[in-house]
């Protein structure tokens, strides 16, 4: 005999909110395996009975979430603070800012939704942001408005800072290191020769400065990045995420699977220490003589003088892309999906700005 299928839509607060009936056409079968192919057949009906099943559509979740300032869909890839401001980016042109000590986001999207990959704060309390189209975006309001300058090359770039000076400063693909005195109005290229992105660029002071990056390339400028020493190479093609040096000697890179090196002699040799995970590592945070790592599944460790220990975090377990220090005791921590947070490093607890 022919079937009925009852089908009732239930939206996202468990309402019913529409119902019709299916009819298959598919006849009684009378056997188990006749019976199989009936199901077979009614199941391979049912998206076409489907289409002709009309039911309310409820977007009132859709419109709720799209009415926040900080989004469930959201992908933060960098934070930078100076003292007035702090400033947050991520994917599709998204820039958060908020008052520092404050959780009043305010939400823009640049123009045409550039993919931003990292941002830094600039000695003058200037903002600089890098986007994956290869422009500089400049802000000199805390981050109200950008401006983007484009730069002149042909790699893939991945990380920016600021100089103690005031200068700009982006690495990326084939070891190349590209930097501004102009505000981005014109640049200066130079490369390592190597086939390598570089992942991360970090000034000590005016004159120190480290680039690392793929298949372990380590190098050092003593003299502001004028010149560099000849790069080089952490044993097995470590893959460095992030990297923090204090000194011209000594420094920690961290990578894929937990893993975290680290060096007394500029990179001539390195290190394992001990991690309590195996969860790829994206970057490091120093919080007065306190030094932590963060990474993928919300984690976050500290170092106890000899080993890495995990530091309590409740948070959904996605990703954390980049940290700062708003005040004493609290980190700002950011990530995938909508994770935007703060941790209180000194009571060792998550006091929720914004998450999923």
């Amino acid at each position: 005999m022919a079937s009925i299928i009852k089908t009732t839509s239930v939206d996202s607060d468990g309402s019913r909110t529409g119902s019709c009936e299916i009819y298959t056409g598919v006849g009684e079968l009378r056997n188990v395996h006749s019976a199989w192919l009936g199901r077979v057949a009614a199941t391979a009906l049912l998206p076409f009975a489907l289409a002709g099943c009309e039911a309310a559509l409820n977007l009132e979740g859709v419109e709720a979430e799209q009415e926040k300032q900080v989004r469930r869909t959201d992908q933060f890839q960098g934070v930078a603070v100076n003292d007035t401001a702090m400033v947050v980016v991520g994917a599709d042109g998204l820039v958060l800012t908020s008052p520092v000590g404050q959780t009043d986001w305010l939400r823009q999207e640049l123009e045409g939704a550039p993919a931003l990959v990292d941002v830094a704060a600039c000695p003058d309390q200037g903002f600089v942001a890098l986007s994956m189209d290869k422009r500089v975006w400049f802000s000199a309001d805390h981050g109200q408005s950008w401006t983007p300058k484009a730069l002149d090359t042909a790699e893939d770039v991945l990380a920016i800072t600021c100089a103690p000076d005031n200068g700009v400063w982006v690495v990326g693909s084939f070891s190349t290191v590209l930097n501004s005195s102009d505000a981005g109005d014109t640049w200066s290229e130079a490369s390592f020769e190597e086939d390598a992105m570089l992942t991360s660029i970090e000034f000590l002071d005016a004159t120190t400065v480290f680039v690392t990056g793929e298949f372990g390339l380590i190098s050092r400028s003593d003299d502001g990045g004028k010149n560099w020493n000849a790069p080089e190479f952490i044993p097995n093609d470590f893959y460095t995420q992030g990297a923090h040096f204090t000194s011209a000697n000594s420094g920690w890179v961290a990578g894929l699977s937990g893993q975290i090196l680290y060096t007394e002699d500029a990179g001539a040799s390195w290190q394992r220490q001990a991690a309590a995970t195996e969860s790829p590592l994206y970057g490091f945070y120093q919080s007065g003589e306190r030094l932590f790592a963060y990474g993928d599944h919300a984690v976050v460790l500290e170092f106890d003088g000899s080993q890495w220990q995990r530091f309590p975090n409740k948070a959904m377990p996605v990703y954390i892309r980049d940290a700062e220090q708003l005040t004493d005791g609290r980190l700002l921590l950011a990530g995938g999906f909508g994770s935007l947070y703060t941790l209180d490093i000194a009571a060792g607890g998550v006091s929720q700005i914004s998450q999923k």
